[in-house]
């Protein structure tokens, strides 16, 4: 099984990036997907689930509006479009998968990436 994140780099605060992460080894079509993000000297923290056909999604609070979460399953990949970026969204982001529907509990995904780094400069 593997989640290859990418697409984070250095951006200016308004600015926009995306996501992609990349899963193998798995039925990914059968899985909930979920983005998580983690900042310099603070817990993990939950952004944004989409389920398993693309057609239900859930963002948290601090992201909404800003942020799209979406999935091809034909091309195994999850994406999170982050537009109007902000000092405080800097985190590694991290890709998972679960069968729960608990999306906002990180405990509830079974298989991680290994997080692509977003830097938001003001």
């Amino acid at each position: 099984v593997q989640l290859q994140a990418f697409g984070g780099g250095l951006v200016q605060g308004g600015g926009s990036l995306r996501l992609s992460c990349v899963a193998s080894g798995f039925t990914f079509s059968r899985y909930g997907m979920g983005w998580f993000r983690q900042a310099p000297g603070k817990e993990r923290e939950f952004v944004a689930a989409i389920g398993w056909g693309g057609g239900t999604t859930f963002d948290a609070d601090t992201v909404k509006g800003r942020f799209t979460i979406s999935r091809d399953n034909a091309k195994n990949t999850v994406y999170l479009q982050m537009s109007n970026l902000k000092r405080e969204d800097t985190a590694v982001y991290y890709c998972a998968a679960t069968l729960r529907t608990r999306w906002s509990e990180d405990t509830a995904y079974v298989y991680w990436g290994q997080g692509t780094l977003v830097t938001v400069s003001s």
